[in-house]
């Protein structure tokens, strides 16, 4: 049974529509050939997913997103940890809405718990292409927009 569950950990989320990615990220999964386990998203602050990245990554700086993966063959699990001052900032650098950027963090994090990486400038531009072809096909082009 797939379960996709939302989580704010330490922060509010006031622009939130869990419908949305329930229903869509088991459509990417099965886009991608294997099938939805369950799956977390956890809304935490800047300063909680930065102790979590030093922490668990050795990494001493602000992210949008940390993703566990506990994936098991083809089944797709894992927890994803989003920052929503992150996606607030993205917002005005990208010049894109909240709804938007929202979605394409989310999409990155389940496309990495589909074994995509972005680590290399390769893997970057794949993960890239990917984002922005389920973008298009689940997200609205009026929904871009500021």
């Amino acid at each position: 049974m797939i379960s996709i569950e939302y989580y704010d950990e330490n922060i509010e989320i006031p622009e939130n529509n869990p419908e949305f990615f329930i229903s869509v990220i088991p459509k990417i999964i099965e886009l991608e050939k294997k099938v939805c386990g369950d799956i977390n998203i956890i809304f935490c602050s800047d300063n909680y997913l930065l102790e979590m990245n030093k922490t668990y990554l050795n990494h001493d700086y602000f992210t949008d997103i940390i993703t566990f993966d506990y994936s098991d063959n083809q089944l797709v699990s894992g927890d994803l940890f989003v920052s929503y001052e992150r996606v607030q900032d993205n917002c005005s650098l990208y010049q894109v809405s909240y709804g938007y950027e929202l979605s394409r963090v989310v999409f990155h994090g389940v496309l990495h718990l589909l074994g995509y990486n972005d680590k290399e400038t390769l893997e970057k531009s794949i993960m890239s292409r990917k984002e922005d072809e389920y973008l298009s096909l689940f997200v609205s082009r009026e929904t871009r927009r500021c």
